[in-house]
């Protein structure tokens, strides 16, 4: 179900109100592309925190101005479904430490070392529910970390 700024999950109530925004836009598109509520929410909710901390004065402003989100806004449907709940692998690659789901034809996110692509990709994890694989320079796997149930 999508979500607006004056009806939006219970967990979003303590976010700023530029994140709680930012959170709710993430949210509505991970639904769009398919993102049950359960998983969308947590996943939107880190996704926002991490952009609110990265964005600068200026960017925040200029997103302020943009209209609110509404339940009826048109995501892009774009990613795979089937990698909703794909693990994610931490591996090395030219350009640096790569944090890819299992099965992707590209990393979400690459990172110049190693111990911080692992902090991402277990936030990650975390929100997906999933196994995270790490590998090490050379490719092959250094462990494997399964969530706790």
């Amino acid at each position: 179900m999508p979500w607006n700024m004056q009806d939006y999950p219970n967990s979003m109530k303590n976010l700023a109100e530029l994140e709680r925004k930012k959170a709710i836009d993430i949210a509505n598109a991970l639904l769009a592309n398919g993102y049950p509520d359960d998983r969308a929410i947590p996943i939107a909710m880190s996704q926002a925190r991490k952009w609110y901390q990265d964005q600068d004065a200026k960017e925040k402003a200029e997103f302020r101005k943009e209209a609110n989100p509404t339940k009826h806004d048109k995501h892009e449907q774009k990613g795979n479904p089937e990698l909703i709940d794909a693990n994610e692998i931490v591996k090395h690659q030219d350009d640096g430490w790569a944090v890819i789901a299992e099965g992707a034809k590209q990393a979400s996110e690459i990172f110049s070392s190693k111990e911080e692509a692992v902090k991402r990709a277990r936030e990650i994890t975390k929100n997906k529910d999933s196994t995270l694989k790490i590998h090490r320079k050379d490719g092959s796997l250094e462990t494997e970390v399964t969530p706790r149930k």
